[in-house]
């Protein structure tokens, strides 16, 4: 117990060098907690947004679909199989038709996907039960991305044309009879949502769909043939790559940060031995062993991680509580060229596995680099030692 009340003793007394070690390794402490609560935060908003808007718990899709190939759409849709529109009856599926259409806002021409959703559906969170509408125009739902770059608003109507399952151009007017608000551009950018029976039946693809969203919970996936089951871990999987490589990005930051802190402190170690020559040398002649004397000054430059972690606790706890409760505002432009799912703030998340594990990350590094300068002292004489030399 001896050594480590020496070596706090020792590391207090060496005043305003202890102390700016300390500060600049307690700004690698919080800012590393802060970036990995910033990408965590993020790849959780994303997976839930696009879960509970997109996603679901699932999806089949028809073997000809293919979301980044839009020339396969033509030919991406088939009858719903009897397992899968069981699903559907029940409210634990939705389906969705997808077709290529063109609209004529104002006169200009937008190429869109227009796709056909149930209006009574629940499996997403889209405000589909607008749809529920009777009349001669073709109620369209759009997203505020949608609307802003065509100008649309509630109660517009537009032309929309699309091609039948015949290859056969056809028209009609849609009004707008909803515009919502979500943090997912994949349901919205360019895409307007029409009622799935109306959709069926003007391109004649009847009880026909491109693919089919499971509710969030369903354990069983039947295999269906002419449909492909994309589960989660699928459809997750570009945000997974996104959020780790932004982390490994994030980690250049505080790498460089963590690094000037170790080499601080390796210089302070070195500076330490020669200058406490006299020191060693008295406490090896009262009898105190080689090794014990690397344990003291080992532990002294380890402390700077704990009395940092101290430092970084005062201020940093509340700095990351403020930002945990209101978040990173986003930028505009973030709303069409941003993550999927971000929304209006980036709200970090912090866990405890995050904290012990930064915690025990820096300690192990300011250990290894506090030991690498102290093994000279194996060679020390305690003669040459009371004398002021080094051998």
């Amino acid at each position: 117990m001896i050594i480590p009340r020496l070596a706090l003793r020792n590391l207090l007394g060496a005043g305003l060098r202890t102390w700016l070690n300390v500060i600049v390794l307690s700004f690698s402490f919080v800012l590393i907690i802060w970036l990995q609560g910033l990408y965590k935060g993020m790849g959780d908003q994303a997976r839930v947004a696009q879960t509970d808007a997109e996603f679901g718990g699932g999806q089949y899709w028809q073997e000809n679909y293919d979301p980044f190939d839009p020339l396969a759409l033509q030919d991406a849709h088939s009858s719903v199989p009897e397992s899968l529109q069981t699903l559907i009856e029940n409210k634990q599926a939705a389906a969705i038709l997808i077709s290529q259409a063109t609209i004529y806002p104002e006169g200009r021409l937008h190429t869109i996907l227009m796709k056909g959703i149930d209006p009574a559906q629940s499996v997403v969170t889209l405000p589909t039960q607008f749809l529920d509408q009777e009349g001669e125009e073709l109620p369209a739902l759009i997203g505020t991305r949608m609307a802003r770059n065509t100008g649309l608003k509630v109660g517009d109507t537009v032309t929309v044309r699309w091609r039948d399952s015949q290859g056969t151009f056809d028209a009609r007017d849609a009004k707008i009879v909803q515009i919502m608000k979500t943090s997912v551009p994949s349901v919205d950018l360019a895409q307007m949502w029409v009622p799935l029976d109306k959709m069926q039946s003007l391109t004649r693809m009847k009880n026909e769909a491109s693919l089919v969203i499971l509710a969030q919970g369903t354990e069983e996936f039947p295999q269906v043939s002419g449909w492909i089951h994309k589960d989660m871990k699928f459809l997750l999987k570009d945000i997974d790559y996104l959020v780790k490589t932004k982390s490994v990005g994030g980690s250049i930051i505080y790498t460089i940060l963590l690094c000037l802190a170790m080499l601080a402190i390796f210089n302070t170690q070195v500076l330490s031995i020669f200058r406490r020559r006299k020191e060693m040398g008295t406490l090896m002649a009262m009898g105190m062993t080689r090794s014990k004397i690397i344990q003291l000054f080992t532990l002294e430059g380890a402390m700077h991680s704990v009395l940092a972690a101290l430092v970084a606790a005062i201020y940093g706890i509340p700095l990351l509580a403020w930002s945990a409760k209101t978040g990173w505002a986003m930028p505009e432009a973030a709303d069409d060229y941003g993550i999927a799912g971000i929304g209006e703030a980036l709200i970090p998340v912090y866990g405890t596995g995050l904290v012990v594990g930064t915690v025990v990350l820096v300690l192990l590094v300011t250990t290894i680099v506090s030991f690498l300068p102290t093994r000279k002292i194996a060679k020390l004489k305690p003669t040459d030692a009371l004398r002021g030399k080094m051998t």
